[in-house]
């Protein structure tokens, strides 16, 4: 049963959005320690429908987050870890011959699945990375020229190793601009990973984890996100932004159109985590260097230089004047 109102306005159904995305920040912390503000970016990137590319260093929980993801909306979990020998119907699927039927039947891959985790995404061959590229964005797949869609909702959380390049083949700008959040987890602060280090002796912590939401509930909030407005100075504040991209001079691509679009979307996914049914300036400016910083693409001299996206993209968000 959903705990969302049938019918009720966007702000009446902002405090139980509120309360279900409290509890699974909650239920993720348990195993995730530390880490509030990412936790509360992927949670924020699953209300908008979104898909994170997670870019760290072995060992830091990125594969911990999304089982723990999946167990706590009760969804299907796969992982399938990316090999350079790895080929695109390993992940999607293939369709099977039946002889006694003399038929094709499609067998589903990993893909299918309400949480995925793609593992050092960047070792696969540049053909399998783009198989992703239509379940990213279109939520489906095609084989031999049948689409299959993918049951909602789906995630992909895609990692990389950011300090092991050999054998690697690095992320395209088709591929980035998939994802709509590129963050990074990090080391533990000293205080946890102490207390992590003295009572972690007992079953891992995902065996006791239990759902506090249902899919359907996640769907629902999904649905909610497309409903909160986006005030017309709001969008020019965001279009500035985005056009300050495609201008500066260190910059050789900017932001496009489809981050634009996933930029709004994320804007308003926080705004309702807020409890507003409307977006503020202070959502774009929150969100704009995990969402906008990865779609960059430096010229060779800023690049050479040493040039820093993140910090490139919040001098660029600084530099443009917020609504009044």
């Amino acid at each position: 049963m959903s705990s969302f109102p049938v019918k009720a306005s966007t702000t009446e159904r902002a405090a139980p959005v509120r309360v279900l995305v409290s509890r699974l920040a909650d239920n993720l912390e348990r195993v995730i320690r530390g880490k509030r503000e990412a936790l509360e970016l992927v949670l924020c990137s699953v209300a908008a429908g979104g898909h994170v590319l997670l870019e760290d260093v072995p060992g830091t929980g990125k594969t911990t987050l999304a089982k723990a993801l999946a167990l706590s909306i009760g969804g299907s979990f796969k992982r399938v870890q990316f090999t350079p020998d790895l080929l695109p119907t390993d992940i999607v699927g293939s369709s099977i011959f039946n002889p006694q039927e003399g038929t094709f039947r499609f067998r589903e891959g990993p893909l299918f699945a309400n949480v995925l985790i793609a593992d050092e995404i960047n070792r696969a061959s540049p053909r399998t990375q783009s198989a992703l590229l239509e379940a990213l964005s279109e939520g489906q797949v095609t084989v031999d020229g049948q689409s299959h869609v993918l049951a909602p909702p789906f995630l992909c959380i895609a990692t990389q190793n950011p300090v092991e390049f050999h054998g690697t083949y690095p992320l395209p700008e088709a591929s980035l601009d998939r994802f709509a959040v590129q963050l990074s987890l990090g080391y533990l602060p000293e205080g946890e990973e102490r207390t992590l280090l003295m009572t972690r002796s007992g079953p891992p912590p995902l065996e006791g984890m239990k759902p506090v939401c249902t899919v359907a509930e996640v769907t629902e909030l999904q649905r909610q996100v497309q409903e909160v407005k986006l005030e017309e100075s709001v969008a020019d504040y965001l279009l500035r932004i985005v056009q300050a991209t495609r201008g500066h001079p260190s910059i050789r691509l900017g932001v496009s159109t489809r981050g634009a679009l996933v930029y709004g979307r994320m804007a308003r996914a926080r705004a309702l985590m807020q409890g507003r049914d409307y977006v503020l300036p202070e959502d774009l400016k929150a969100l704009g260097v995990s969402v906008l910083a990865h779609r960059l693409v430096l010229d060779t001299r800023a690049r050479y230089a040493g040039a820093d996206k993140q910090a490139l993209t919040k001098d660029l968000i600084g530099s443009v004047p917020v609504p009044r």
